[in-house]
């Protein structure tokens, strides 16, 4: 047997799906592009910024929230949920972030270390 040949054709059957390349699989629910809704009462006037998630075949979770890159994201699947968790950061220090989503819609919270604030958000996925 020819291993060099052999270690070849194994790489090139499962890099991709390690990559999370496996052409035609749907992404994962969470992957996307999503309004944040922000306001502090549902009252309030509109105010929502962008979050793009994805998602690579190690459940690291990468992508941008509220115009900074998403750090140390993860993706949990217990008790029949699927949650993210990721870190972001301004100037005022970091902000985690965590969400589960429910039907269609991530429903999650920010916390804010600097700032020193709690704020409860939706998401729903871009058109």
């Amino acid at each position: 047997m020819n291993l060099p040949l052999a270690a070849a054709a194994l790489s090139y059957a499962v890099l991709p799906a390690l990559a999370g390349a496996v052409e035609g699989a749907p992404p994962h629910p969470v992957e996307g592009d999503w309004t944040v809704d922000l306001r502090l009462s549902l009252d309030d006037a509109p105010y929502s910024q962008p979050m793009e998630i994805r998602l690579s075949s190690d459940r690291k979770i990468r992508g941008s929230f509220y115009g900074s890159q998403i750090e140390a994201g993860r993706l949990g699947e217990a008790q029949g949920r699927s949650c993210i968790a990721f870190r972001t950061r301004d100037a005022s220090g970091a902000y985690h972030h965590a969400a589960c989503l429910v039907d269609d819609t991530l429903v999650g919270q920010s916390w804010s270390e600097g700032r020193d604030f709690v704020n409860p958000w939706t998401a729903e996925r871009k058109e």
